[in-house]
């Protein structure tokens, strides 16, 4: 008998090119529309190959990204290109677009075989014409983009070597260096995706669903979180998403306090909990999904009323999230919701006002973060206008400040933590007295922490959840209680 660990019921994977060219354009429309060049070069720089000192280049072995040297999301959003040691540029009054890439190294040639050809890449990659990096390093492939007089080349500051524009050739049309444009212009065409773009986070969502599903069905079978953490990378590694849009958070028991929780070694005996925040990348995007649940397939009291208390925040957020709304709203809606339910649960005193808690900010220590951020081809995806300078608690860690655009995709991630450092000693200074109830409070300790995340689609009328596995308390308890591995 055959086993394959690969799902085949899962959906493909989307086709077509990377919509490149049309994300060129927009940047340089977005340039223009806010007081930049209307004509000029857009060149970036992809992602340099890097050698540990054991993989010397000299041993011509092949040059591959991973996760820790992962392709500039900058590059990859102009060129859809994830090969290393790469080169890119727009011109914007010709809509021309060039990639340069490494030439054929015999070398590389004996150890790894045929890399991408120039005309295998043309194929591969929207874009309008493809050299060779030796043919930008001499200078002579600029000289037809520099026709004009004093060409604005728009680079990112420091990642780029401009050595290649102070050639003799290429000095002679005098070509200005503008540092502001192009980091500022992409990051705002960032935050509205197209509709290849969303595909590929809904197929990665998918693939991450069906991993967090196995999780599920694996925690009968497991004494520690970092088995856990090996399940969902394998069921990803397995259905086509090599790369992990972040490091797992396999937090069990108390563990699941710390909301960047990065040790997954720690064994489940014992614990109530586990809270498992994991998403895989499918092309460079991203996925980004939190479930938690009971290791042993029913949830005890106290964890099932925060586990409630939770899904209930973000299925109200939820009913918010549309374009235009005011992001700051939908983030104060679920501190409202965390201050009424843990005055129904007596953790915070039930004689005070759901104003009088807010004023205190004591739900900023029950649900410290952000509501959510953008997600995209990084997990906390640019374009959110953070203001960690703000002063007042409940915004500090909000990673999105405005309203929400249509075409935006965002997570929907509240959560309630009961981390006893340092609420303990606030605890013991007074800080809290007569707002939390400490005896009520302490049946609370083992929960936890509860978070719930889903990835969410932002529409004119509405939002799309594009995270497939389900999270209502029913099926969390049925498919832990299961047990049974697919």
């Amino acid at each position: 008998m055959t086993i394959s660990i690969a799902n085949p019921n899962l959906p493909p994977p989307p086709t077509g090119k990377y919509t490149a060219k049309s994300h060129c354009r927009r940047v340089a429309k977005w340039i223009a529309d806010n007081g930049g060049p209307s004509s000029g070069i857009v060149y970036v720089e992809g992602q340099s190959m890097k050698m540990t000192e054991a993989r010397k280049v000299k041993l011509g072995l092949p040059p591959q990204l991973t996760t820790t040297e992962r392709q500039r999301r900058h590059f990859y959003y102009l060129t859809g290109c994830d090969l290393p040691d790469c080169f890119f540029a727009y011109d914007i009054a010709a809509d021309k677009s060039t990639l340069w890439i490494p030439p054929v190294d015999p070398e590389y040639v004996m150890w790894a075989g045929m890399p991408l050809l120039k005309e295998e890449a043309l194929e591969r990659y929207d874009v309008d014409e493809v050299l060779t990096s030796d043919e930008l390093q001499s200078g002579k492939s600029l000289l037809n983009m520099l026709s004009k007089q004093e060409t604005i080349i728009m680079v990112i500051k420091d990642r780029a070597d401009l050595a290649i524009f102070h050639a003799d050739e290429v000095q002679k049309q005098k070509p200005k260096i503008d540092y502001d444009w192009t980091r500022k212009a992409i990051e705002a065409c960032r935050v509205v995706k197209d509709d290849h773009e969303i595909a590929m986070i809904r197929h990665a969502n998918v693939v991450s669903s069906y991993a967090h599903e196995q999780i599920l069905a694996a925690v009968k079978h497991a004494k520690n979180e970092r088995e856990l953490n090996a399940v969902f990378v394998m069921h990803c590694h397995a259905n086509g998403c090599r790369e992990q849009a972040y490091g797992c958070i396999c937090a069990s028991g108390t563990n699941a306090s710390t909301l960047h929780y990065v040790h997954n070694d720690m064994p489940l005996q014992g614990r109530l909990n586990l809270l498992i925040d994991a998403g895989c990348e499918y092309n460079c995007y991203c996925s980004d999904i939190t479930r938690t649940f009971p290791l042993d397939g029913k949830f005890t009291k106290e964890s099932r009323e925060v586990y409630d208390l939770v899904l209930h925040m973000q299925t109200e957020c939820m009913k918010l999230i549309r374009a235009g709304v005011l992001w700051e709203d939908v983030h104060m809606r679920a501190h409202t919701l965390a201050a009424e339910g843990l005055r129904e649960l007596g953790i915070i005193e039930k004689k005070l006002s759901t104003s009088e808690i807010l004023d205190s900010h004591v739900t900023t220590r029950f649900f410290p973060h952000g509501l959510g951020h953008y997600l995209g081809m990084d997990t906390h995806d640019v374009g959110g206008n953070a203001n960690y300078e703000d002063p007042n608690p409940f915004f500090a860690y909000l990673r999105i400040r405005g309203k929400l655009p249509a075409g935006a995709v965002v997570t929907n991630e509240p959560g309630i933590y009961f981390r006893q450092y340092p609420m303990e000693q606030e605890l013991k200074d007074g800080k809290w007295d007569g707002i939390v109830d400490q005896d009520v409070l302490k049946r609370y300790w083992d929960v936890g922490g509860v978070r719930i995340e889903d990835d969410i689609l932002v529409k004119e009328d509405g939002c799309e959840n594009l995270t497939t596995v389900k999270s209502d308390w029913h099926y969390i308890e049925s498919a832990v209680s299961k047990g049974n591995m697919a």
